[in-house]
């Protein structure tokens, strides 16, 4: 098995090295409490939500508003699967970094040749990339919606986000967590009060949690699934997860870390439940609003704005929404900038400043939506969300397979190698999710 020298008596002393901090020297930095159930989920609470966040970002919008619109409540079946895989795979996450002492992307420079690891590490750079992409195009639309704000102007703007993260970073990871939490109360609250004002058909909800052949049938049904499967189960929060969790400061007794995984995946578990709500909420309010009122081709979130107002009858509805998306994009940022480290650092043993790890991200995401947005506008700003979570999807293998083969390996976890029964969902669930890539290839250019 696996060991990293974790140090239990570590003290926050990496914050007098101003602009270096990286994750591994926040690492068991956050004590845990000895006794009382409830004060140790407290201590463990975080990590769960930081993951979380990614799986509602404004991708997520694109893919969800398109699917609820075009096909009603059909894809909330897809919807749930979904949250359903990433609740599995982030709680393997959590388990490889407790039980080992690395992350994801660590374990994988450990096993596989140099080769290997650089192509891994560009292919997780392509889905920070897309994934930030739909950040940086989440927020831009949220500000020409709300303020007017020209969308190139908007897209520029996105850039400054870094020293909020940062700052955060450096002053306490806890700080970080918690205005995680609190923007996904905030952006929970905007739907609860958007689905009361949609009034949807509770009947159809529960029909629509059964899954349709048609999904398979229907090719362009099936590029909005995988994308709304690229949109929930991403790769990078499964490199994020491995890390963060190593920040509580549990110890190295085997029973000590058989504890922390049971409160890192409860913790995961309680935070992915709140963005199955959010996803199924945005369909769900889609379908309501839209399917079947012949507007159906709404698939744009600017388009969706415009119309939330007049067809529900008070402006709520559309300043809700669009205070909501700009909250979802300026969170998940929070997801990408500490994935970009942990996975630069854990590929290549490389670190970089964080600010300059940050700022060459976001450049690489602004420069598409930039173009596309000068070029096409909002038109063309819709079609680029739903593509980045294809691409999401279209990596997603490439960090699952990795994930489930070192967890399910007893010689590299020894005692805390995954359990019989998530071997069994483990493995198909790593299958699916890379059988449905395949055929979403020979539908979409297989003619």
């Amino acid at each position: 098995m696996v060991q990293e020298s974790r140090v239990p008596d570590a003290q926050p002393g990496w914050r007098a090295q101003r602009g270096t901090v990286t994750l591994p020297e926040v690492h068991a930095t956050i004590p845990i409490p000895k006794t009382g159930l409830l004060r140790k989920f407290v201590a463990f609470a975080g990590p769960g939500y930081l993951v979380a966040v990614g799986y509602m970002d404004p991708g997520n919008w694109a893919t969800d508003l398109a699917g609820g619109a075009r096909y009603g409540y059909a894809l909330l079946s897809v919807i749930l699967v979904s949250n359903l895989m990433a609740i599995l795979l982030q709680a393997l996450a959590a388990r490889l970094g407790i039980a080992s002492g690395r992350d994801l992307a660590q374990a994988c420079r450990d096993a596989y040749a140099p080769a290997t690891t650089v192509a891994l590490w560009l292919l997780c750079e392509i889905a920070i990339g897309a994934c930030d992409l739909a950040e940086v195009i989440g927020a831009a639309v949220a500000l020409n919606l709300l303020f007017g704000l020209p969308l190139v102007w908007g897209v520029c703007l996105t850039a400054l986000d870094v020293l909020l993260v940062l700052y955060l970073q450096y002053r306490s990871f806890r700080y970080v967590e918690a205005l995680v939490v609190g923007l996904i109360l905030a952006i929970g609250a905007s739907f609860v009060v958007e689905l009361y004002l949609a009034q949807p058909d509770a009947g159809a909800i529960a029909r629509g949690v059964a899954p349709t052949p048609a999904i398979l049938r229907d090719a362009d049904m099936l590029y909005i699934a995988i994308g709304i499967l690229g949109a929930t189960v991403m790769p990078h929060n499964l490199y994020l997860h491995s890390s963060v969790v190593q920040t509580r400061k549990y110890t190295d007794t085997l029973e000590s870390r058989r504890e922390a995984i049971r409160f890192a995946t409860l913790d995961s578990t309680v935070a992915l439940m709140s963005a199955l709500f959010i996803n199924g909420a945005i369909l769900v309010m889609a379908s309501a609003v839209f399917y079947g009122t012949g507007y159906e081709d709404v698939a744009d979130i600017g388009d969706a704005y415009q119309l939330l107002s007049p067809l529900l009858g008070t402006t709520a509805a559309s300043t809700l929404f669009a205070v909501a998306l700009l909250l979802s994009g300026q969170n998940a940022t929070l997801t990408g900038t500490l994935a970009g480290q942990i996975v630069m650092e854990g590929f290549l043993d490389l670190r970089l400043r964080p600010w300059l790890r940050r700022l060459i991200t976001r450049l690489f995401a602004i420069i598409p939506a930039v173009v596309v947005t000068a070029l096409y506008g909002e038109r063309g700003v819709g079609a680029l969300l739903i593509l980045s979570q294809v691409i999401l999807s279209l990596q997603l293998p490439f960090a699952v397979f990795p994930l489930v083969r070192f967890t399910t390996d007893r010689r590299r976890m020894g005692p805390l190698v995954a359990p019989a029964w998530v071997r069994m969902l483990a493995w198909p669930t790593a299958l699916l999710i890379a059988g449905l890539n395949v055929w979403l290839l020979i539908r979409t250019f297989g003619g």
